[in-house]
């Protein structure tokens, strides 16, 4: 059975003109295409008339670059909403938690759902978790999310691309599975 006929749903996350400000969130960010490869998918859920949700974060702190009173709080011109496709906001790492997001799948028999966005190691993690952890068949698309550079407990820093990978490992078999945009195209 296709992903079109189980009806996926595509979660689009925290796509937001914020993380332009890579310094921010600990530089040296890992996969630039990351937002091109969600705009492809976004193109195809489209296409193929399937339900598609963005969610973008809403933060508390005044001084993040995604708080509503900031110019990066604002989604990315190309990834925004069209339509009836619904925008939430969350301000935590869940998409989960604060919004409607389980009750509007829940409302339209959706089981499958499709995860992209940013970043790998917090919100899309976080989400992807509570995903699987609910019963949803999750697939996780690595080349459409990405990650900065983590400060470790010691002050070391650890590369954007190794918490990408280990977050994604994290993730795979036990709460999604993860794959990239081309394998994800032969079994839509």
């Amino acid at each position: 059975m296709s992903l079109i006929d189980k009806n996926a749903a595509l979660i689009l996350i925290d796509l937001q003109k914020g993380w332009a400000n890579e310094a921010h969130w600990g530089g040296n960010r890992n996969n630039p295409n990351a937002e091109a490869v969600a705009l492809e998918l976004l193109n195809t859920w489209r296409a193929n008339n399937l339900p598609i949700f963005h969610v973008i974060h809403g933060s508390q702190d005044p001084n993040s670059e995604l708080h509503p009173d900031k110019p990066g709080f604002e989604m990315l011109d190309d990834l925004k909403p069209q339509d009836s496709e619904p925008l939430l906001v969350k301000n935590v790492n869940s998409a989960f938690i604060g919004t409607d997001l389980q009750e509007r799948l829940e409302k339209q028999n959706i089981k499958t759902l499709v995860i992209a966005g940013l970043t790998t190691n917090h919100c899309v993690s976080t989400t992807t978790r509570m995903a699987g952890n609910f019963g949803f068949e999750v697939f996780l698309i690595a080349d459409a999310t990405a990650t900065f550079d983590r400060k470790g407990l010691n002050g070391e820093v650890f590369p954007a691309e190794m918490i990408h990978q280990t977050a994604l490992a994290s993730l795979n078999e036990e709460f999604a599975t993860v794959m990239d945009k081309a394998d994800l195209m032969e079994i839509l």
